[in-house]
C-alpha cells in the first residue's frame, strides 16, 4: 500500500481534468457489498475502482475495521460459502484504496461514532461518500454544504 499525500490529479498547463479519477469514500458495508456480497448493484462502482477512475479514498483506521467486521460471524459464514478468505477481501483494500492519513474533524458529527472517519475524510478531499448507514445518509444536506455528495451505492451510475 503507498501512502498517498493527495488526490492525485493531473495539474498544470494541458492538464486533462476530465479524466481525472473520481474521488470516492466507501464506508465498510460498501466495500463488503463489492468483494464479499457481490451485490449486483455494486458491480459499476467495482469495475470504476478496478478500472482507475475511481480514486477510492482510505485511511489504516477504516483498515482495521473491515479486518474486524470480516471476523464477525454472519460474515464469516458468507465467506466459508463462497470460499473466500478474508485476506482476498483485504487484498482488495490494499491493492485499490488510496491510504491517506486520518482526515481533521469534520464541520458536522455523525450520530455514530464508527461514521465519522468517513464523512471526515470525504469531507477533507471533497470526495464522494458511498454509505448505505441511515444515520450517515441523514447528513446528507450538511455534506452537500461541504462538497461531498452523498450516494448510496445505487446510485453509483448518476455520479460516475
Amino acid at each position: 500500500m503507498s501512502l498517498v499525500v493527495g488526490a492525485a490529479l493531473k495539474e498544470g498547463p494541458g492538464a486533462d481534468l476530465a479524466q481525472a479519477p473520481v474521488r470516492r469514500v466507501l464506508d465498510t458495508n460498501i466495500v463488503l457489498d463489492l468483494w464479499v456480497f457481490d451485490e449486483p448493484k455494486a458491480e459499476a462502482l467495482r469495475t470504476s475502482v478496478e478500472r482507475g477512475s475511481t480514486q477510492w479514498l482510505a485511511t489504516a483506521a477504516m483498515r482495521e475495521e473491515l479486518a474486524r467486521v470480516l471476523a464477525y460471524p454472519q460474515i464469516v459464514k458468507r465467506l466459508t460459502h463462497r470460499e473466500l478468505p478474508a485476506s482476498a477481501v483485504l487484498g482488495h483494500f490494499d491493492r485499490w484504496a488510496h491510504l491517506l492519513p486520518d482526515a481533521p474533524k469534520a464541520p458536522y458529527a455523525c450520530k455514530d461514532a464508527d461514521d465519522q472517519k468517513f464523512i471526515d475524510l470525504a469531507v477533507a478531499h471533497t470526495a464522494t461518500l458511498h454509505s448505505k448507514d441511515a444515520q450517515v445518509l441523514c447528513m446528507k444536506k450538511r455534506l452537500e454544504r461541504c462538497g461531498v455528495a452523498l450516494n448510496p451505492l445505487m446510485d453509483v451510475l448518476e455520479t460516475a
